[in-house]
Formats: C-alpha cells, sequence, structure tokens
C-alpha cells in the first residue's frame, strides 16, 4: 500500500495526508482478526486445565495433596513444597530464555530484510522511496510465500530441520545477496529476486516458530511463555534492529553491517534450535 501511494501521489501528498492512509486500512483488518479469533473453539488441553481448574476441582484437588503431603513421611533430602513450586518457575524462565534465543535469527532477519530494508537501500544504496519499497512489497511476498509449506514441511519432518535450515541459508546467503544489492551492475530483475528470497529465506524460520514456541510450555503457562519468549525476542533483536544497523553503519562506514547483523544473530539461534528434539512436533502437549 505505502509502494503504491508513493507512485500514484505526489510527494507533498504523501507527506501531508497520504501517509494516513494505509494506518487507517489496518482498522478493518484489526476486525477481521478479532471476528476470526472470536470463532476459533479452544483447544481439547486448554479445555482440560480449565475444568481442572474449576472452583470444585481445585479445592478437592488441594485438600487431596494436603493430605498426601500430611499422611507421607519426610526422607531425608526430599524437597519441601515451596522448593517443589519454585522449580517448575525456573524451568519456565529457563524456557522462555530458550525460546527468545530460537526466534532471535528469525526477529534480526525478518526486521533486518522486511522493515529496515527501505531505509538501508535509501540512505546507503541510494536508491528512490518507490523503489525501496517496491524492493520491500518482493521481500515480503516471499516471506509470504514460504510460511505456509515450511509449516506443513515441519509438521512432517520436524521444527528442528526446517528452522535450522532457515537460520543456515540466512547466514550462508545474507552477503552475497547484499554484495548483489550493492552492485551498481547488477540488473533490477536480479536485485528483484534477490530480496525476494531474502524474505522467503525467513520465512522457513517464521512458519514453523509459533507451533515450535507452543510445544515447548505446559498448558497452564503456555500462552504466557509463548507471548513472553516473542516478545522478548522480537523487543531487543527486531526493535532494536534499525538502530543497531544505523549507528553501525554511521560509525564503522561499513555498509555490509546489515549482513553481519543477521549472521550473527542467526548463528547464536541455531545453536538454541539445535536442542529442540527430532520428535518433538509428535509429542503430545504438556498439560
Amino acid at each position: 500500500m505505502a509502494a503504491l501511494l508513493a507512485t500514484v501521489m505526489s510527494e507533498s501528498q504523501l507527506n501531508g495526508w497520504g501517509w494516513r492512509l494505509p494506518f487507517l486500512l489496518t482498522l478493518p483488518l484489526g476486525l477481521a482478526a478479532l471476528w476470526l479469533r472470536l470463532r476459533l473453539e479452544e483447544t481439547p488441553s486448554f479445555e482440560r486445565a480449565a475444568r481442572d481448574r474449576s472452583p470444585g476441582t481445585s479445592e478437592r484437588a488441594a485438600q487431596d495433596r494436603g493430605l498426601q503431603a500430611q499422611n507421607a513421611p519426610q526422607a531425608k533430602g526430599t524437597p519441601r513444597t515451596e522448593e517443589v513450586t519454585a522449580a517448575p518457575a525456573r524451568e519456565v524462565a529457563k524456557a522462555i530464555a530458550l525460546g527468545a534465543g530460537r526466534l532471535m535469527g528469525w526477529s534480526a532477519a525478518g526486521y533486518t530484510f522486511l522493515v529496515v530494508m527501505p531505509s538501508y537501500l535509501q540512505s546507503t544504496l541510494n536508491a528512490s522511496f518507490q523503489q525501496a519499497l517496491i524492493a520491500t512489497v518482493l521481500a515480503n511476498l516471499g516471506f509470504a510465500a514460504s510460511i505456509i509449506p515450511a509449516g506443513a514441511l515441519s509438521d512432517r519432518v520436524g521444527r528442528r530441520a526446517v528452522m535450522v535450515a532457515g537460520a543456515v541459508l540466512v547466514a550462508v546467503l545474507a552477503f552475497p545477496l547484499l554484495d548483489l544489492l550493492q552492485d551498481p551492475g547488477s540488473s533490477t530483475a536480479s536485485k528483484g529476486v534477490a530480496v525476494f528470497v531474502a524474505g522467503a529465506v525467513v520465512g522457513l524460520m517464521a512458519g514453523p516458530g509459533p507451533a515450535m514456541l507452543a510445544e515447548m510450555f505446559p498448558t497452564r503457562v503456555r500462552y504466557t511463555g509463548l507471548g513472553l519468549a516473542y516478545a522478548l525476542s522480537n523487543a531487543v533483536f527486531s526493535g532494536c534492529a534499525g538502530l543497531i544497523i544505523t549507528e553501525a553503519i554511521k560509525r564503522t562506514g561499513n555498509i555490509d553491517i546489515p549482513a553481519h547483523y543477521v549472521v550473527v544473530t542467526c548463528a547464536v539461534s541455531t545453536v538454541a534450535l539445535l536442542t529442540l528434539r527430532g520428535d518433538d512436533h509428535r509429542r503430545a502437549l504438556r498439560n
């Protein structure tokens, strides 16, 4: 939409009021998303957990646990109740940190290729505003085209294989893709293919990513754990990407900084992703 407006409107119109149109057009999209969410049924595991947390069930379960604790002999070295309660909390915190690490490459590469790209192309490679926006459209088309196939493939071969492949491909292709964009002799078509491929390899991580996160947490903390891991990763590695890349280029004069950024984050993400089991996608969700 931004690319279309930049093409059909004058610069003064776009700066004066046209820039508001894409934001206003997101309102019906938000309402459509809300409508879809309200029509979705809860998962069976969540419904079971909700029944278990109902007042009558919870009181009986608490009484049963209390009686068991009173009647059971306290063996030497047995952890106290508060220590047992603290252990799952530590496990959840560890899972959140690990989840953020697994998403690091997706967050950094996705924001670099799909969001920071227009500013980089204009400020560093002297592309026009329209050219920068069209390049971003192509990158996002590649991203969207690979998400569903990547997710479906991960249901068959596992999250680890697909996400590691995506992270490794981003790290391997980052410098060649950037070199192609920087080369003044490269054709417009080849540059378009380059940004499309950049978006597509990020989609290999984005497709399985949400399912991988959901499978990391038990039902009672799944939404909180998933949300915190995703938000933490994106706040640090997406939200700061533009600032980091722009400041690093300004200080060093190295126009390859975006490639360095995604290579480092994808390398760390690959290490974290390798801790996944190959059959995690086939295991039953924990309550």
